[in-house]
């Protein structure tokens, strides 16, 4: 088996999310041996900041790799994903896993013919109090898990409107499918990713698109209302075939506090999860000595960590392997294209849409 550290890695798309990537692989000794981009400026200043070489072509990426990281805006990483996987290297490629439910489909069958694997950057499940929570489920502490409220919602933090984030062309939408992914996909792991076969949802746009909207804090220059078509929030209910639900509240903005809270529910106990803070809290009940039950609510300390730290390590002790990883499955992140597509397709409906 290789060192996790001496796979030559690469990352392709070197905006702000591949940077960070880059600087957690060199955080950690990893090889990191290039970066591709097609803006020429994105590739001098990672040159510049990581002392290595850019390319302009992903091919010439590839032949000093064994794995890439693709942290490309969503529309491309289809192109760059089968791409690698043609190449023969295992893959890292940001969430969601496409912009389009056809694409992130085109990507997974390229994965099953690859020699290589592919592995969606999920990395909340890579965080200490969801590992905590996920052995507790396993020991049969919740009993059957049954439902999740999951929430991911902002105040106010709509990105910059003019980039690629709120492009519907090149995001595949908007909230939903930017930060909702993180919450459908958290829900779906605390569920075992079950079958779903139910999904009735309504996105909204309510601020994005105003000249008059009010924020406080917005990442790149704001383009205004004529740089944004995409949703800003969205309400939705899934149902997988065995009757478990899930309950989604997600928003870049909304007049509502912002929260980033998962609540699980089971037959025996349940837990919230507090994704901002990293809390986490049982709440469990047990009968007393008189009529009633005795309910408590622990608070539950786990080790700090870092989850994209945790995430890479994952990767690259996969890849030294030779073994496809068993968590974040390109199997598991077309589970999650297909509820967005469906939340999408029923508040385009007005209506419930089975998923067959």
């Amino acid at each position: 088996m290789t060192n996790a550290n001496d796979v030559a890695v690469g990352v392709v798309g070197l905006g702000g999310i591949g940077r960070h990537h880059a600087r957690k692989l060199v955080e950690r000794g990893a090889n990191l041996v290039g970066g591709m981009d097609i803006d020429v400026d994105a590739r001098r200043r990672f040159s510049e900041e990581f002392d290595v070489r850019a390319y302009a072509d992903e091919d010439d990426l590839h032949d000093r790799c064994d794995a890439v990281l693709i942290a490309t805006p969503n529309a491309f990483h289809e192109e760059y994903a089968v791409s690698a996987l043609d190449a023969g290297l295992d893959v890292l490629v940001e969430k969601p896993l496409a912009h389009t439910v056809e694409s992130a489909e085109r990507i997974a069958e390229a994965a099953c013919d690859a020699e290589g694997f592919c592995t969606v950057g999920f990395n909340n499940r890579f965080a200490e109090p969801v590992r905590v929570l996920k052995r507790y489920q396993a020991e049969g502490r919740f009993g059957e898990t049954t439902h999740v409220e999951a929430n991911y919602v902002r105040r106010r933090g709509v990105p910059g409107r003019g980039s690629w984030f709120t492009s519907s062309a090149v995001a595949g939408g908007g909230a939903l499918i930017d930060i909702g992914v993180h919450a459908i996909d958290l829900a779906l792991h605390f569920l075992d990713h079950p079958e779903v076969v139910e999904v009735s949802g309504e996105t909204r746009a309510e601020f994005g698109g105003r000249d008059d909207y009010a924020y406080l804090h917005m990442w790149g220059e704001d383009a205004g209302a004529a740089g944004f078509d995409v949703d800003d929030s969205a309400s939705a209910f899934i149902r997988d075939a065995d009757g478990n639900t899930v309950s989604l509240e997600v928003a870049w903005a909304t007049n509502r506090p912002a929260t980033d809270e998962f609540v699980i529910r089971g037959t025996e106990a349940g837990a919230t999860y507090d994704r901002g803070s990293g809390e986490l809290t049982l709440h469990e009940a047990a009968a007393s000595d008189g009529d009633g039950h005795h309910l408590s609510d622990a608070a539950i300390e786990t080790r700090e960590g870092d989850s994209h730290a945790a995430e890479l390590a994952s990767f690259l002790q996969a890849v030294a392997a030779g073994e496809a990883p068993e968590l974040n499955t390109v199997d598991e992140a077309l589970s999650v294209q297909r509820v967005v597509d469906a939340i999408y397709r029923s508040s385009a409906a007005g209506q419930a849409v089975r998923l067959d």
